[in-house]
């Protein structure tokens, strides 16, 4: 897994993956690795002309993949919910779920859910999703989720006393809480999974580095200007950066329950392998606690 190699791995046709935010950066990465190993890809973007724009740019550079757009906003739990009706009427199974949409220190907006936005897109959206499509991923063998963290979750906390930021608003502290969310909800699945002796599927979480992707939009003019001239020494690319993704998605060797990024220097860049679990990661009590209030803000109830 050190020496992590897509043009090694094997084929996979007839598989279907979804990948959330495919039409930028490290989901157009992933959804090209995937239709390289010739994986049908349904590409679950908010925007519909830029999902377009880039299948158009997918096939240019590989003429026989097979592509989807559907529409999704993981902000909001209606659309969630229809993309997961609409995802099942048209397929019975589903492989691969890529939980990677997500957004980056915005200004402060709570959602129509009243979310906070950066937890309602990079995590309760995609454990609603998830919920959704878990009899389908449970009944496809050798299924995988993969949900997106961040090398922020390692001095991040679940602040329960105040989930949705609305007593104080850090976009720092909630970006942080929302990755260290999904890294709790892939860990805590598959301990669920285990204990009512699912199999199916293999849960799995990544990190993708410092990868200059438009995420960092939301960071001050200042920062662009101090940062640029320094960027290649401790950042890689979307391509570089969607890579733990893909090995988690299509390597053999993974392990259920791994997480895994960058091995360069502090994890920010380089070949991928196993990733630096934060202690707060790994505490099942709190785990277990955003689960079971995920499925009561959502209104999802898993169904093992």
């Amino acid at each position: 897994m050190e020496n992590f190699n897509l043009n090694e791995l094997p084929d996979q046709p007839g598989k279907i993956a979804i990948v959330t935010g495919a039409n930028a950066g490290l989901g157009y990465q992933t959804t090209l690795g995937l239709v390289q190993k010739k994986i049908k890809v349904i590409m679950a973007c908010r925007d519909i002309e830029k999902g377009n724009n880039a299948k158009t740019d997918l096939l240019k550079e590989v003429p026989d993949a097979q592509l989807e757009i559907f529409q999704i906003d993981l902000s909001s739990l209606k659309s969630v919910n229809d993309f997961a009706e609409e995802f099942q009427k048209n397929h019975n199974t589903l492989d691969l779920l890529i939980n990677n949409a997500g957004v980056m220190m915005p200004p402060y907006h709570k959602t129509e859910d009243g979310f906070e936005l950066q937890m309602a897109a990079n995590y309760f959206g995609h454990f609603a999703l998830t919920g959704l499509l878990l009899d389908l991923l449970k009944k496809t063998s050798g299924s995988r989720v993969v949900n997106i963290s961040s090398l922020a979750h390692k001095k991040a906390k679940i602040d329960f006393e105040d989930l949705q930021s609305e007593k104080n608003y850090s976009k720092y502290e909630a970006y942080g809480q929302s990755k260290l969310a999904c890294l709790m909800f892939a860990r805590e699945l598959k301990r669920k999974l285990d204990q009512h002796n699912c199999k199916d599927p293999v849960s799995l979480a990544v990190h993708p580095g410092v990868s200059r992707t438009e995420l960092f939009r939301h960071f001050p003019n200042w920062v662009s200007v101090v940062i640029t001239p320094l960027a290649p020494l401790f950042t890689q690319d979307s391509k570089e950066g969607a890579y733990p993704t893909l090995m988690a998605s299509l390597d053999k060797d993974v392990n259920n329950g791994g997480y895994y990024g960058p091995q360069g220097f502090q994890e920010m860049k380089g070949n991928p392998g196993k990733a630096f679990v934060a202690s707060q990661a790994k505490n099942v009590e709190d785990s277990t606690k955003l689960f079971k209030i995920s499925e009561k803000e959502t209104g999802v109830i898993y169904s093992f």
